[in-house]
């Protein structure tokens, strides 16, 4: 399994114009797990997004479905920062979703 977690800073104004994109862009991505969109809650602009993939080529092949690059064409502009990523190794937990089987 592959993760990120990466915090995004709207442009004054535009953090919920930004999830909605988002949120909306994340629907039918192959081999996504978990796509969790958060607001911070002490910085009101400020954005969390928590992502488990099945490999980091599935998250990678995302970056090109047409919904994804609509999303980011749509949410460039509301951006004032893209301030951190993490990559992870996700092990298991509650509620991850399962790897799809062959």
């Amino acid at each position: 399994m592959y993760g990120l977690i990466g915090k995004i800073t709207a442009r004054p104004g535009q953090r919920e114009a930004l999830v909605n994109i988002l949120l909306e862009g994340s629907a039918d991505m192959p081999g996504c797990l978990s796509y969790i969109v958060s607001n911070d809650s002490e910085h009101d602009e400020v954005i969390w997004v928590t992502e488990i993939w099945e490999s980091k080529e599935h998250h990678q092949a995302s970056l090109s479905l047409p919904p994804v690059k609509e999303a980011m064409s749509r949410g460039r502009p509301l951006i004032a920062a893209f301030d951190e990523q993490i990559e992870l190794n996700p092990v298991g937990g509650h509620g991850l979703a399962s790897p799809a089987t062959p």
